[in-house]
């Protein structure tokens, strides 16, 4: 398990592009698309969309992930 984040490259409405995560979180992230029946690339393309202009798709990644599992709570 890596502390640091790592490029990880996704394809968001056919266009290819990079997001550097750690490893826990693309593992929450893996799961959470799981969940949700979706590919990846999908649920990613979703967050992509409705993220702020000035928030980074990995920070939007991130913040994702985290909502996800403290409203489960």
């Amino acid at each position: 398990m890596s502390a640091r984040p790592i490029k990880r490259s996704l394809t968001l409405r056919g266009h290819r592009t990079s997001v550097s995560l750690e490893d826990d979180f693309w593992r929450a992230f893996r799961e959470i698309a799981d969940k949700k029946t979706l590919a990846i690339n999908e649920l990613a393309a979703q967050i992509d969309a409705e993220r702020d202009i000035e928030t980074g798709l990995a920070t939007a990644i991130r913040l994702y992930v985290l909502r996800y599992y403290r409203d489960a709570n």
